[in-house]
């Protein structure tokens, strides 16, 4: 299996939430044996993938 090239992480974008949702999120994620950091990445990949074509209805691609 080919290894997926590594792309570098030169930006940040912070967020406001309140300290218990956050914590609640950390906890859960340690949990997961995952990082806050990591999962919000992988929100935001997703979330790109679904409105790449201009979809603004929240709806998946047909695959």
């Amino acid at each position: 299996m080919a290894k997926k090239e590594k792309t570098k992480k030169d930006a940040q974008l912070i967020v406001r939430i309140s300290k218990a949702e956050r914590d609640a999120f950390v906890e859960l994620c340690e949990e997961l044996d995952t990082s806050a950091a990591r999962e919000v990445r992988r929100f935001i990949r997703d979330f790109l993938i679904r409105h790449e074509d201009g979809d603004t209805a929240g709806e998946t691609k047909a695959k």
